[in-house]
């Protein structure tokens, strides 16, 4: 069972940096694929990277070349990488786990229930 907790959000001017990290506790997090998610007001809970236990990675369209997600297995944490930030990157950004790439890509049979996140806000 892992348990999972999101930290770095904050309040950043458009094209500005963050960097999320999500810290993880298990004995199998490196086994596990994990993948970055928001949620906007009024918007469904979309995925924004992930990340398979190979390194294998995986970004939405809109984040692509902006973002980079990573994960450092001795430390059992994943780490997103936010650059050039845009007004509607502004979220609740949540991390979670699964057996594979393709469930975080199908945020299908996700092993975490989603706890509070982190607010990232982008505004000038």
């Amino acid at each position: 069972q892992v348990q999972l907790v999101e930290s770095g959000g904050g309040v950043v001017q458009p094209g500005g940096s963050l960097t999320l990290s999500c810290a993880a506790s298990g004995s199998a997090f490196s086994m596990y694929a994990m993948g970055w998610y928001r949620q906007a007001p009024g918007n469904q809970r979309e995925l924004v990277a992930g990340i398979s236990s190979g390194g294998s990675t995986q970004y939405s369209v809109s984040v692509k070349g902006r973002f980079t997600i990573s994960r450092d297995d001795d430390k059992k944490t994943v780490s997103l990488q936010m650059n050039s930030l845009k007004p509607e990157d502004t979220a609740v950004y949540h991390c979670n786990a699964a057996q594979g790439l393709g469930q975080i890509t199908r945020a299908t049979q996700l092993f975490y229930s989603w706890g509070q996140g982190t607010q990232v806000t982008v505004s000038s």
